[in-house]
């Protein structure tokens, strides 16, 4: 057996190369600073209004908060600058349609988690959502998905509640069994 041999394995949900663009690079790169600069100029009235100047005994509350916008305010601009001086990103693809579903098919579960926290309680939420990942975007067989998805939050449980005693979100399931 050579050492040049290359295994292929074929990903079947794999973003498909003729899929269509959503967005650019230099368009998502001009969102990007647009609202890091939108953040450094709310940043910076907010600590002005603070007090960003020198007292008798030191600065003032918003003093170095003041000048850290303002530099993260003229990287911003900067990289406006730099953006729609330089023609180099004009025709890059950033993100696809395929590539954007798989995303937000992580996404969004992790979203529908941290809300489930809430309510749920962390170790409840993690087992729906690894159980929900390894069955659904996994395609693993639903008793190996909930088995481990039992395994992993149990062994969470133990670690932290028992054997760490943290407190960690809890919901109506901990409850009922006194935690």
């Amino acid at each position: 057996m050579s050492s040049d041999t290359e295994i292929v394995v074929e990903d079947p949900d794999a973003p498909a190369e003729e899929s269509p663009a959503v967005a650019s690079t230099r368009t998502v790169e001009t969102v990007v600073y647009l609202l890091l600069a939108g953040l450094a100029l709310v940043l910076a009235f907010d600590n002005w209004r603070t007090g960003m100047g020198w007292e008798s005994d030191g600065p003032q509350a918003g003093y170095f908060p003041f000048y850290l916008s303002m530099i993260l305010a003229a990287a911003s601009i900067y990289g406006l600058v730099s953006i729609f001086v330089s023609r180099m990103d004009e025709g890059k693809i950033f993100v696809t349609r395929d590539q954007l579903r798989r995303v937000i098919q992580v996404f969004v579960p992790t979203l529908l988690f941290c809300l489930a926290t809430q309510w749920l309680g962390l170790y409840v939420a993690s087992f729906l959502l690894i159980a929900g990942f390894m069955w659904k975007v996994g395609r693993i067989a639903i008793w190996k998905s909930l088995l481990t998805a039992f395994v992993f939050s149990a062994a969470m449980f133990i670690t932290f509640d028992i054997a760490f005693d943290v407190i960690m979100p809890k919901g109506p399931l901990e409850a009922l069994f006194g935690y």
